[in-house]
């Protein structure tokens, strides 16, 4: 095999006409790979994007090939995926304001360009889920908010309204199905590729505790900062420890690591209803 590109997280590699999608052990924050990996962290966000998967794949095609027919080295942590053409936006839906969509609404009173009401605090559960789409940043740099009419300049109005309406049914379905359990999905990171043929397909990882904010529904309170099953945990220690957010990151210390690989799993259960 050939490897193709190595990501934040992910290792792409060529095999004959299909791609092998690894998921590593990494973990970036504010768009920085931090030095400590977290265990099993590959496998838990294989297996639940796999899950999500097959829940979304009435709503919109996907890119699985196969889960089970990788390379050994890669069992458990990999998928056999058809080769797309990759949409140059990230796709973004919110149903909560937190994280870079609060400090964009303090600042603007919108996020992405979408007027937001006013008096809205952090948590604050939104009117609608709303699309706000960002920009898709190099390693090492942060991906910037965009608006809906940057999207539509970027790959037409026909495929930006598409886009927009398959990001928001993928978090209004898995926001419904994480409520039974008794998650909040606060908002979520999903991508899109084309075939050849020109069919939009979700593709790279969906609805993971690295593309998504998780938090408990019964302690849900608005108005502070949410516990979170994700890398948010993370998120909030680097900050704490006076880190730029700029590389390189400082090393994780194993407690906060132990910590992070937990809420990972206990989402995963939650989720699912499988033992890890």
């Amino acid at each position: 095999m050939e490897l193709l590109h190595s990501g934040k997280v992910r290792d792409v590699y060529a095999d004959g006409d299909d791609l092998i999608l690894v998921a590593s052990d990494r973990l970036s924050v504010y768009d920085v790979v931090l030095p400590t990996p977290i265990p099993d962290k590959g496998k838990l966000l294989t297996a639940l994007s796999l899950w999500w998967f097959e829940q979304l794949a009435d709503l919109v095609p996907n890119h699985v090939i196969s889960a089970t027919d990788v390379p050994a080295e890669f069992a458990g942590q990999a998928i056999r995926c058809r080769r797309l053409r990759m949409v140059p936006v990230e796709c973004i839906a919110r149903g909560y304001l937190t994280g870079s969509g609060r400090k964009e609404y303090d600042q603007l009173g919108s996020v992405s360009g979408v007027e937001l009401p006013s008096g809205l605090v952090e948590a604050s559960k939104l009117p609608q889920p709303v699309f706000t789409p960002t920009s898709k940043a190099p390693i090492g740099e942060h991906d910037e908010s965009i608006t809906f009419a940057d999207v539509v300049a970027k790959v037409g109005a026909e495929t930006a309204a598409e886009l927009r309406d398959l990001t928001l049914a993928v978090y209004r379905r898995g926001a419904e199905l994480a409520a039974e359990r008794g998650i909040i999905v606060a908002d979520t990171k999903i991508e899109f590729g084309w075939t050849p043929e020109g069919e939009l397909l979700l593709a790279d990882e969906v609805l993971t505790s690295d593309s998504s904010r998780f938090w408990p529904a019964e302690s849900y309170q608005p108005g502070r900062v949410q516990f979170s099953f994700d890398k948010q945990y993370v998120r909030d220690w680097a900050v704490g420890t006076g880190w730029d957010k700029r590389g390189p990151a400082p090393e994780v210390p194993a407690e906060v690591v132990e910590a992070t690989r937990d809420r990972y799993v206990d989402v995963y259960q939650r989720l699912t209803g499988r033992i890890w």
